[in-house]
Parts: structure tokens; C-alpha cells; sequence
């Protein structure tokens, strides 16, 4: 499922607009996005939590040479389900 048919979904269960459901979506999305870029856990009861997370500077290589080099660390984001989101999914 693609953005489009998120909205389409979205819309049609809201009982709103498609105009007015693509508008929440993205509000939604750019707030979870700007909250987790400052460092905050957003947390979704049942659907899951997204949250900030500090990787280690680590050693890979180059697939095409296989040459060593360092990958600097970095802060990434992670998502985690919630309970009702992995027990909707198992069955």
C-alpha cells in the first residue's frame, strides 16, 4: 500500500474528504518525523513506538573492492510494534 491508497483508506473510514485525510496524514507524519529528529519517542498505544537510535561506528567494506573502511557512527530512527499491532499481523 502506497501513500495514495493509505489516504484513500483513511478517507473512506473517516468519512472525510480525501483532500482533508491526505492533510492529517502528513500533518501526522511530519510530526512523528520532526518529534523523533529531536530525540523524543513518539509512542502510538497498540500501533507501535517510533524512537531515535545511536548506532556505533563499525568496520564494513567496500562491495566492489572489498576494501576495509570505517562507517561513522550515526543516529537512526527505529520503529517498534505495539502488542495489538503484532497480534493483528501473527494471525
Amino acid at each position: 500500500m502506497n501513500k495514495g491508497e493509505l489516504v484513500d483508506k483513511v478517507a473512506e473510514k473517516a468519512n472525510v474528504s480525501k483532500k482533508q485525510a491526505d492533510a492529517i496524514l502528513t500533518a501526522a507524519i511530519d510530526s512523528i518525523m520532526e518529534a523523533v529528529s529531536e530525540g523524543n519517542k513518539v509512542t502510538l498505544v497498540g500501533f507501535g513506538s517510533f524512537e531515535p537510535r545511536q548506532r556505533q561506528e563499525r568496520e564494513g567494506r567496500n562491495p566492489k573492492t572489498g576494501e576495509v573502511m570505517t562507517i561513522p557512527a550515526s543516529k537512526v530512527p527505529a520503529f517498534s510494534a505495539g502488542k495489538l499491532f503484532k497480534d493483528k499481523v501473527s494471525e
